[in-house]
């Protein structure tokens, strides 16, 4: 019975996904995490420094295996009820290509130089590459029995539960250098520098294939039904494991040892797992509970429970550059004005004198009034005054009489992040004593 759940649901859910390499000082990122919801054939978009869903993404038909490439610009999602991938790019949200694979596609791992997308077809028993270039299939590979997990180190690895095995690929010719013996239903496989990590759902442990020999270094036991596999890279290199009828929790091992050294309580039935960039934080997909547990890797205890779609199988996490958005633009006007006030004469009778030149700026985007924003007055590149804009966009400078016989004068709004700059210059007098023109 168990064996037959599975096989419908089970996939890898916790590969290694190659994470973005680190962008440039001034470029904007954030970690998000994609999670393929089986029964309501979506993708959820969790952003990691919030915890919640910030888009909900249709795809094909029962969706499982999930990837972000390493420039975090698209992502792959493996559609088993069907044969085919979605790509989907992280700047829109949308699917943008829709690639035609083997039958069952279950799992998805892209190599890290992101060219390559390595897709198992379960039904098939095939493993399709696709080069992330063309979004083209350019090389089936047959492995063993209904494969299911794929994961990409020095080489690529495909746990095969049909015939409790590991396919060795290597990426170079795409052909399989060797074939493992491993535990009872293997599903999830993760890899770290040194050795590959596969569940062995049937047995309850996780099998440890030394990446230099293809040889099993270790047998893990673990809780019960492990599923899904993710090995962290930084922060002490564990290894987390999803055990789905343990009932709900993961297995932590570390690596040095090969030993668990916690077990954490998470959701209903978890499969898929994945790690942060900085190991601070574990994502867990729960497909019996439509969550996502957030685990404290440096507490080991699940703090946070995100809700997401219908079935959640697989989560893949990445670092996405965020594009700068165009700064609406602005107009700034500026009017210089001589103030006059009344003071008394001789005759102690009220007369006009000259009170001063004052400045008034206003700033608008499409017409409308912008507030709080700072304006600098300045005449011949000497500072003025700075005045901030209020409900009606205007601000202020009252010039200083050593600087009031000045032709020009020019308002500055430096902009911000979210508005354009702009200038204003207004004139009083030009130097043979006519009014000169205002520009604005």
């Amino acid at each position: 019975m168990l064996r037959s759940w599975f096989a419908g649901l089970a996939v890898l859910a916790g590969m290694i996904v190659p994470l973005a390499s680190a962008t440039p000082a001034a470029a904007q990122a954030r970690t998000l995490a994609y999670v393929t919801n089986a029964f309501s054939g979506t993708v959820s978009v969790i952003d990691t420094a919030t915890n919640t869903v910030t888009a909900t993404i249709p795809v094909g038909s029962r969706p499982e295996g999930v990837a972000v490439t390493p420039d975090g610009t698209r992502v792959y999602v493996a559609n088993s009820d069907g044969t085919t991938v979605s790509v989907i790019s992280t700047a829109s949200n949308a699917v943008t290509a829709t690639i035609t694979v083997g039958r069952g596609p279950r799992g998805v791992a892209i190599t890290p130089d992101g060219t390559r997308a390595y897709v198992t077809n379960s039904i098939s028993g095939t493993v399709s590459v696709i080069s992330t270039a063309t979004n083209t299939v350019t090389a089936t590979v047959s492995v063993g029995m209904a494969p299911r997990g794929v994961a990409v180190g020095s080489s690529v690895y495909v746990a095969n539960p049909g015939s409790n095995t590991v396919s060795v690929i290597d990426i170079a010719s795409n052909t399989v250098t060797a074939t493992i013996d491993v535990g009872t239903f293997p599903q999830g496989v993760a890899v770290n520098p040194d050795s590959a990590y596969v569940t062995n759902t049937n047995d309850g442990t996780a099998s440890v294939i030394d990446a230099a020999g293809n040889g099993i270094a270790a047998t893990i036991p673990v809780g019960s039904s492990p599923l899904g596999v993710a090995a962290a890279l930084v922060g002490g290199a564990n290894v987390y494991v999803t055990n789905a009828t343990s009932p709900g929790t993961v297995s932590v091992i570390n690596s040095a040892s090969n030993t668990v050294t916690a077990t954490i309580p998470v959701g209903s039935l978890p499969q898929g797992v994945a790690v942060v960039p900085d190991a601070s934080h574990v994502y867990v997909t729960n497909v019996g509970s439509d969550t996502v547990s957030v685990i404290d890797s440096a507490a080991n205890a699940a703090t946070a429970t995100v809700n997401v779609g219908d079935g959640p199988v697989a989560v893949a996490i990445g670092t996405i550059p965020v594009l700068e958005q165009p700064r609406i633009a602005t107009t700034l006007t500026l009017k210089a004005e001589k103030k006059k006030k009344k003071e008394k004469g001789q005759d102690g009778r009220g007369v006009m004198a000259g009170g001063g030149l004052a400045l008034k700026a206003r700033l608008t985007t499409g017409g409308e009034p912008v507030d709080g924003k700072p304006i600098e007055f300045t005449t011949d590149s000497v500072s003025l005054c700075t005045d901030t804009t209020d409900s009606r966009g205007h601000a202020f400078c009252k010039v200083p009489r050593r600087y009031d016989d000045e032709a020009c004068y020019t308002a500055t709004f430096a902009g911000d992040a979210t508005h354009g700059p702009s200038t204003a210059t207004a004139c009083t007098r030009n130097h043979h004593g006519r009014p000169a023109p205002a520009v604005g």
